[in-house]
């Protein structure tokens, strides 16, 4: 087993608070970079990122954002390709491009955490002010948005308590 790729899914947190320092180029590039090889149903690449490090774009985010506690140093906006979707053949209903948007969310979660970054992830915004202030291409919905810094040391406390159920606590076994 890789030891260090469990090691940074079990220490990986939703960081809340962050340093006023800067997310270097390179950090947040190598984050990006992951990003393509999140799991994508039939690899079809459905998701476009937007990348957002200016401090006016971020203030706006999160003025339009209620769910962006934290002040993030830089962002990564996961959006759906709709016309992309549609030009596959892939059905309104199908729940397939918010299944990749979560799968992407995790991947950028992790490769944050490997660049020493911190990142916490927010739902809770207007999509068509987030599209509107980013000038996103028709077509092209943000459906989720990574917030990225470096963490404060001292973090707000979790919303939900620590530990939780064990892993057996929340598994059945096939039966057979």
């Amino acid at each position: 087993m890789n030891d260090a790729v469990l090691q940074a899914i079990r220490t990986r947190r939703v960081v809340r608070a962050f340093t006023q320092d800067p997310v270097g180029r390179d950090q947040l590039e190598a984050v990006l970079d992951c990003a393509r090889h999140a799991p994508h149903a039939g690899n079809r690449r459905l998701h476009r990122y937007a990348a957002v490090t200016s401090p006016p774009l971020l203030r706006a985010l999160r003025m339009v954002s209620p769910g962006m506690l934290q002040r993030p140093m830089a962002a990564i906006v996961v959006c759906v390709d709709w016309p992309q979707v549609h030009a596959y053949g892939i059905s309104p209903g199908n729940p397939g491009p918010y299944i990749d948007v979560g799968t992407a969310c995790a991947t950028l979660l992790l490769a944050a955490h490997g660049a020493g970054l911190g990142a916490g992830p927010v739902t809770s915004f207007s999509r068509t002010a987030v599209a509107t202030i980013l000038g996103l291409p028709q077509g092209v919905a943000p459906e989720l948005i990574v917030c990225l810094g470096h963490p404060a040391a001292e973090q707000p406390p979790a919303m939900r308590r620590r530990g939780g159920p064990a892993w057996q606590d929340v598994v059945q076994w096939e039966r057979g």
